[in-house]
């Protein structure tokens, strides 16, 4: 029996998968990328202030059934910090200048939290680019005060003191299990949170905490009924951005949307629960039962 913990390392994860990392240049933006498998494309959105380490447990599951694509969106990660404004049209522009950059028509999208809000968004204005869409612990549906001032504050503070004690806070802000967070997860964040420039632009993804920017891109039914895509709404029951009660209203407002709980997990529940995140997804893209 072994003593290894079941997880080490991303790339404990991918050491015996082909993968790729490279950056692609998407309208002069710098982007990191991570591609792995064959099979229909599957492209994954981190969250706010996060990076495609956020699925450092899915990548080489989900490579054995789809070409999996996970990236850096603009502003975040390792991808190029242009000095503009993030807000939700500009992540989905460049989403979409990554898809043309890799040649794909059209993908399923599974996005967390800021990257579910991207990815809905795309499905409403460009849906011929998307085939299913997954919307994983999307966050704050009914634009709550206390909930945007909450993620601003707390990542305000860990980039501007990208120390263990701060950036650790941030990032157990995501885990319902706090223990599973890892040194090397708290270390990858401390390094995006130090880089040259990434003051300015975390000030400019926290835009979209402003009310006053806010409104123009807020849940709502009016651009969320738009989304013919067929949706999987994945919700936790420890999600501290929003409950079931948000949910029950993107079930209201989406033409056709179904969805599953995972239990006993927070706004991450990717990396607290992979092998249920991991068989949602096989059944909801694929037809398919997990094996």
């Amino acid at each position: 029996m072994s003593d290894l913990p079941e997880h080490i390392s991303i790339w404990g994860e991918l050491a015996d998968v082909d993968h790729e990392l490279r950056h692609v240049n998407v309208a002069g933006v710098r982007t990191r990328v991570l591609r792995a498998g064959a099979g229909p494309d599957l492209v994954l959105l981190h969250g706010t202030g996060g990076h495609l380490e956020a699925y450092a447990r899915d990548i080489a599951g989900l490579a054995e059934d789809f070409t999996v694509t996970a990236y850096d969106m603009v502003g975040h990660g390792w991808s190029g910090l242009p000095d503009r404004p993030y807000t939700v049209d500009v992540l989905s522009e460049h989403l979409l200048g990554l898809l043309d950059a890799l040649g794909i028509g059209s993908a399923h999208l599974s996005g967390e939290s800021l990257g579910g809000w991207v990815a809905a968004w795309t499905a409403a204005h460009h849906p011929h680019r998307l085939d299913r869409l997954v919307l994983n612990t999307p966050g704050n549906i009914a634009n709550k005060p206390e909930v945007m001032a909450g993620l601003s504050a707390s990542t305000r503070a860990a980039v501007r003191d990208p120390s263990d004690a701060t950036v650790r806070r941030r990032v157990e802000f995501l885990f319902h299990h706090t223990e599973m967070v890892t040194d090397e997860l708290v270390l990858l964040r401390r390094a995006v949170y130090s880089r040259p420039g990434f003051v300015t632009a975390i000030e400019n993804t926290l835009v979209l905490q402003d009310p006053a920017v806010r409104k123009d891109f807020a849940w709502d039914p009016g651009w969320v009924g738009k989304i013919v895509t067929p949706t999987l709404l994945l919700w936790t029951d420890h999600d501290p951005t929003g409950g079931l009660d948000e949910a029950r209203l993107l079930l209201d407002w989406l033409p056709d949307a179904r969805l599953h709980v995972i239990s006993d997990a927070g706004h991450w529940p990717q990396w607290e629960k992979p092998r249920e995140y991991l068989a949602v997804h096989r059944e909801f893209l694929l037809g398919r039962a997990e094996r």
